[in-house]
């Protein structure tokens, strides 16, 4: 196993895993220690856990990004990550690596895999229903589990 093999997020997850310090400042010419954390990490988690949970903080993601998150997620999220510090200086140092590492094929496609940990305002479907002021209901696509909008009733979302 080497960093290459990691996504982004997979990076980031074994980061947060890791004995980094919490408040620990990328300097030049650290590239090895963090590979090590990210490595240690990977070994505390194992893959399985290491692919699930990147999963989860990716499908997280899209919610928190679009405003769709529901109570129960954020609960889940915060359960799965405590430390939101912790969290976003993982995120930043898993980002500098992939600036200087190369990533394989396998590892971006798993990058983008979306899993969503309680209830959805979606249920599942791929869609949100909202009120569109006036009565009327529309449809949008979940982030988590419809993230590229695929069409829904025939119609482009």
């Amino acid at each position: 196993m080497t960093v290459e093999d990691l996504s982004n997020g997979e990076r980031m997850v074994a980061l947060y895993a890791s004995d980094m310090p919490s408040n620990y400042r990328g300097h030049r010419g650290d590239s090895a220690q963090v590979t090590a954390w990210v490595l240690q990490g990977v070994m505390r988690l194992g893959l399985d856990e290491l692919y699930r949970s990147a999963a989860y903080a990716h499908g997280y993601r899209l919610l928190w990004l679009a405003n769709c998150a529901t109570p129960e997620q954020d609960a889940a999220h915060t359960r799965r990550f405590p430390s939101a510090k912790r969290l976003d200086r993982a995120e930043g140092l898993a980002a500098l690596l992939t600036c200087r590492s190369k990533m394989t094929p396998e590892a971006r496609k798993r990058g983008v895999r979306v899993l969503i940990e309680g209830a959805c305002h979606c249920a599942g479907t791929g869609w949100v229903p909202f009120d569109m002021g006036d009565g009327t209901e529309a449809h949008q696509a979940c982030p988590g589990h419809n993230p590229e909008g695929r069409l829904y009733a025939g119609v482009s979302a």
